[in-house]
């Protein structure tokens, strides 16, 4: 008996050494949507399920170290998906991008579905469920991931977004495809932007990990000054924990582009917490992803849009942003400065190895490329 309990003690032990879920079980998870894609820095590939309204952290079995300091470059990503996947290029659509920061191994999930898209503001999820997750080796080999017979484990979040809510401005499309907007980890913790079911609909769940099953749900209010107003339903689009004056923060963009700062030591079960707005980016344009990176040792900040230029900020002027929006915005541009980056076409970010960054781009060809941006070329 006390050799059993040693036993168990060292498996738990080791788990947590390597940042493996001890409550982890081999099989194959259901998910429903693969909406959502984030590592961790021991390699656990979490997805976020917003079909399923829940989050999956997955053990792919994938680390072997890569020590590759090199670009990727792919100048016609969706013929290779489209090769591979038996369809026509046209029809291949990419929902989010993931590197595992151990491998250097880039993850995607795809749908068949881009043909369905018909307005500028219809997201990959608000169209089909992907269903699909590819992998990219550093050298440019791709093949599909398994997700048979993996170890792996699931927490449920309370109350998403209900499945039959109609979206009010994007015809034909559900509120549930934004249940899971992006997904952070950061100091053992699992943060989850998205949609509640809640009166105030904006929510930040926050769960540990390795995963019980206290997940806690905030809802969040933000002042918005392209729009004038302080608003409650619409989701965090892409965020970033960071520490700001030694007090950690969610940095947060929005939809038309406000970037507002999250105190998260306010995130605790039920609470309704307001974000500060700190900058006013531009109206008419959602930010797709948003990467933390280092370049000669400063950290960087930088975020891919829909209709705007790469927006490159330094988290130190974040930090010693005084002010707070709270008032229309006359211009749509206000408060913590920013370098703008050429970089039309940018959709997808992920940091990728000590030099690069790498992206998906739309290049004026039509086709979408994997292409790496060098640090050193996004220096300020």
């Amino acid at each position: 008996m006390k050799r059993s309990i040693l036993t168990l003690s060292l498996a738990l032990l080791v788990s947590f050494l390597f940042g493996k879920d001890p409550g982890m079980k081999k099989g194959t998870p259901e998910i429903t949507s693969i909406s959502v894609l984030s590592f961790n820095q021991d390699g656990i590939l979490f997805v976020g399920d917003s079909k399923g309204g829940s989050i999956y952290a997955i053990d792919l079995g994938d680390n072997q170290k890569s020590t590759n300091d090199k670009a990727l470059n792919m100048l016609d990503l969706e013929g290779k998906l489209a090769e591979m996947l038996g369809t026509t290029s046209d029809n291949v659509m990419i929902h989010d991008m993931a590197v595992n920061p151990i491998s250097q191994n880039t993850y995607l999930s795809v749908s068949r579905g881009r043909a369905k898209w018909s307005s500028k503001w219809e997201t990959p999820n608000d169209l089909v469920d992907a269903d699909i997750l590819i992998k990219i080796s550093p050298d440019g080999e791709m093949s599909e991931a398994s997700l048979q017979n993996v170890d792996y484990s699931m927490a449920r979040l309370p109350n998403p977004i209900d499945s039959n809510i109609e979206h009010r401005w994007k015809k034909g499309a559900k509120l549930r495809s934004d249940a899971i907007t992006d997904i952070a980890f950061d100091d053992g913790k699992v943060y989850i932007a998205g949609l509640s079911n809640e009166e105030f609909r904006s929510a930040m769940w926050t769960v540990p990990f390795p995963f019980t099953n206290n997940v806690e749900a905030n809802t969040l209010e933000i002042f918005h000054g392209a729009h004038g107003k302080w608003e409650t339903a619409s989701p965090v689009r892409a965020f970033l924990p960071y520490e700001l004056n030694n007090q950690k923060q969610l940095l947060a963009a929005y939809l038309c582009t406000p970037l507002v700062t999250i105190d998260a030591t306010k995130l605790s079960d039920g609470q309704h917490v307001k974000g500060r707005t700190v900058a006013e980016f531009g109206a008419g344009n959602f930010p797709i992803d948003m990467v933390l990176y280092q370049n000669n040792g400063k950290d960087y900040i930088l975020m891919s849009n829909s209709a705007l230029p790469l927006l490159l900020f330094d988290p130190s002027d974040v930090a010693s942003y005084k002010g707070e929006i709270t008032e229309e915005v006359k211009g749509y541009l206000a408060g913590v400065k920013y370098t703008p980056r050429s970089g039309n076409g940018v959709q997808q970010l992920a940091d990728f190895n000590e030099k690069f960054i790498l992206s998906t781009q739309r290049l004026p060809n039509g086709k979408l490329a994997l292409t790496s941006l060098s640090k050193e070329w996004l220096y300020p």
